[in-house]
């Protein structure tokens, strides 16, 4: 598994859209922000387009762009402006060879986990759980966000995982792993069983997280993982920020107890609180990167193979 080559300044970033749009002066204070931090940009042109309502141009417009920033030999990273929906529609027009033979850093989160399935397991390169243009960097771009992505971006040998001052990480069940990381949001991860980049976790680590649904479908959702097998083969699990959750019945029965009862039975360690999803400060993580992670002092380390 290839870890990307790291990113100077002065290096070219491209700006892309897989899901959702973005308004069109939004647009321009994301260019900006990216160039603050010491890049040149090239930004697709379809950031700003409205198409079926709320996606950002059609499928395979969206889809080329990817494919199109891969392929082009000055941009050094690739940045996604926002997730939202619509990335499942762009897989099947991707172009996975191009892809693997052209690795760099591709960084997003949310409905951008489809993507981070389809390269870390198809073009056998590390990517970037990590915070995007729009929803992050523009407005609430933290000392500690903006820390944590750097150094995962620019890692060598060893990268130590933090969580942010004041939120420590907690352990679920005990134990010791080690496995390529492997996961996402919820809902994507789910909704992957049965395509061609369904999540293969025989033997990793499975990263969790979502945002704003009701606790029943925290339920249904995770135990289709279980159900398809999917905690059974992995050899550990990090739950991220599960942000906006709602249990109106019993709200003391939140994410947390949930997966208490999803991974019953399950001889794995899990670990909890990691900070990583749509909440805030949001910490980057490498997906497909060998991962530990160890209960007894609540860690989690990568292992870096450039």
């Amino acid at each position: 598994m290839k870890y990307p080559d790291k990113l100077k300044k002065g290096d070219t970033v491209g700006i892309v859209a897989v899901s959702s749009d973005t308004e069109t002066s939004r647009v321009k204070e994301c260019i900006r922000k990216v160039e603050e931090l010491g890049f040149k940009v090239k930004a697709a042109d379809n950031l700003d387009t409205n198409y079926c309502g709320y996606m950002a141009g059609h499928e395979k417009v969206r889809a080329e762009w990817v494919n199109r920033m891969f392929a082009d030999p000055e941009v050094k990273a690739i940045f996604c402006i926002r997730g939202g929906d619509g990335s499942s529609r762009i897989m099947e027009y991707l172009d996975y060879d191009l892809i693997r033979n052209n690795p760099k850093i591709f960084l997003g989160y949310s409905d951008v986990t489809n993507l981070h399935l389809a390269f870390t397991q198809k073009c056998d390169f590390v990517t970037f759980h990590g915070p995007m243009v729009s929803s992050n960097m523009v407005d609430s771009f933290d000392a500690e966000t903006e820390k944590s992505l750097f150094d995962a971006l620019n890692a060598d040998n060893i990268l130590k995982f933090k969580n942010p001052e004041g939120f420590p990480v907690e352990v679920l069940k005990e134990g010791k792993a080690t496995g390529q990381l492997i996961g996402g949001n919820l809902s994507l991860l789910s909704a992957s069983i049965g395509t061609p980049y369904e999540m293969d976790t025989k033997g990793k680590i499975v990263f969790i997280e979502e945002v704003c649904e009701p606790i029943s479908k925290i339920e249904k959702w995770a135990y289709h993982l279980r159900n398809a097998g999917k905690f059974k083969e992995c050899s550990g699990v990090i739950l991220g920020q599960f942000t906006k959750i709602v249990n109106e019945d019993m709200p003391e029965y939140d994410s947390i107890c949930c997966f208490k009862d999803v991974l019953e039975g399950l001889d794995i360690p899990v670990l909890y609180n990691v900070q990583s999803g749509h909440g805030k400060p949001m910490m980057t993580l490498p997906m497909g990167a060998e991962c530990t992670i160890d209960t007894e002092d609540s860690s989690i380390t990568f292992n870096i193979q450039r």
